[in-house]
């Protein structure tokens, strides 16, 4: 099949299923999560058929800054449809398709300047693992956003999104689960870097080295606030998004940087 119609064809269904649940979601009906779930199903093959058409090229592989978007918007739907499947929770796909949407768009139609290239194996799992914890924590920063909200209706008594989510006790288990999931994953990346890596301080990597572990600092503050002190609620929304921005700016920032204000390759 063609790569670029497998790529459209899994961005109409994304697009599908989030309009139906947006839809469900606003009119306060319960979500049809067999139907958002099989939608997304459907489309996580094409879209991967996309994803393994852009990254392997004859040169090597090419890891640019929308291919890269376009694998995590793949493994942020993948994970949202996975843990719907054993959580009521299929409202969390409402910002999962749309973020695996603007991934797959970008890939397809935007240009990249980044160079293909072979890697050492090292340096493909030190990549596989942040692109692992940076999806994961992606989720977790979207639960810690339905946190909030659920947590803010509580208090004014509103029911808004309140008919679609799970009791937030059981919310908030979940968002530490995937805290510690994507914190463990980050450690790991963050390990196998300065083993593999001939310099993560170099030039070109400094920023993304320092804000990463910024970020690893703040989740662990959190983790071990959770274990002391029992942390929840608007501190642990807080700490979480702070986390995830620091990341966010680790992750993409130098590949924005390096790739579309500089058109550095590399």
């Amino acid at each position: 099949m063609n790569a670029t119609l497998a790529g459209i064809a899994a961005a109409l269904l994304y697009t599908v299923a989030s309009a139906m649940l947006g839809r469900q979601l606003l009119r306060r009906e319960k979500p049809r999560a067999p139907v958002i779930q099989a939608l997304g199903g459907l489309a996580l093959p094409l879209h991967l058929i996309s994803i393994h058409a852009q990254i392997y090229q004859p040169t090597g592989l090419d890891l640019g800054l929308f291919h890269i978007s376009s694998l995590v918007g793949w493994l942020i739907a993948a994970l949202a449809i996975g843990m719907s499947l054993y959580k009521p929770i299929i409202s969390i796909t409402v910002a999962a398709f749309p973020l695996a949407i603007l991934g797959l768009t970008l890939s397809l139609f935007a240009p990249s300047t980044y160079t293909p290239g072979n890697l050492s194996p090292g340096a493909e799992s030190h990549i596989l693992l942040s692109i692992l914890a940076y999806s994961v924590l992606t989720i977790a920063a979207a639960q810690a956003l339905l946190v909030a909200v659920q947590d803010r209706q509580l208090r004014t008594h509103k029911r808004g999104l309140m008919h679609a989510l799970p009791p937030l006790q059981t919310m908030e288990s979940l968002l530490f689960s995937l805290i510690w999931t994507g914190f463990s994953l980050l450690s790991l990346a963050i390990l196998s870097g300065f083993l593999t890596l001939d310099d993560l301080f170099a030039q070109h990597l400094v920023h993304k080295t320092l804000l990463t572990l910024a970020a690893w600092v703040v989740f662990a503050t959190l983790l071990t606030g959770r274990y002391l002190l029992g942390w929840r609620g608007s501190t642990a929304i807080r700490f979480t998004l702070w986390g995830f921005g620091l990341l966010l700016l680790g992750f993409y920032g130098s590949k924005l940087v390096l790739e579309l204000i500089l058109q550095r390759g590399a």
